[in-house]
């Protein structure tokens, strides 16, 4: 459920979406409001839920991690169990970055980032496959990233 949110919680949400170290006397240069106004409507935000946390945007590439793929996972027994033991393994999954439940021909779609195409080939064949409810993995490596902000269209 959305929570109703004013022009100045916008304008902070779209500042932090771009530089979260912003202290609250920054956000209230840029928003125009003084750092107690802009610390209340913080935390309101967080507790709310609309901020979920705070972090740091890593290059992959310059970490070593120069595969980005993209597994689409077909289950073939269908059931909460196998669904539940999915989620729980791929929540755990450092390499997965994202990971979707779909309409259509393909259950699951996960984003993984890895160093290399052997590492991306052990998370597949030792990882997936190996699953009891997994019935076909379908991958796909980017070759080049276009876009890779993550900020949310606030509006204005």
């Amino acid at each position: 459920m959305a929570i109703a949110l004013d022009g100045f919680d916008l304008k902070l949400l779209t500042s932090l979406q771009g530089n979260a170290a912003l202290t609250n006397a920054e956000l209230g240069q840029v928003i125009g409001l003084s750092a107690s106004q802009v610390s209340r409507r913080r935390q309101k935000l967080e507790e709310t839920g609309v901020i979920r946390c705070y972090r740091a945007a890593l290059d992959p590439e310059a970490l070593g991690l120069t595969v980005t793929a993209f597994v689409g996972v077909t289950l073939g027994a269908h059931s909460k169990e196998n669904a539940r033991k999915f989620r729980n393994m791929v929540t755990a999954m450092p390499e997965v970055q994202e990971a979707h439940t779909l309409t259509g021909d393909l259950d699951y779609m996960l984003k993984i980032v890895v160093p290399d195409l052997k590492a991306l080939s052990r998370i597949i064949n030792d990882e997936l496959l190996p699953q009891e409810a997994v019935h076909h993995v379908r991958s796909s490596i980017a070759m080049e990233t276009l876009k890779d902000d993550n900020l949310l269209p606030l509006g204005g």
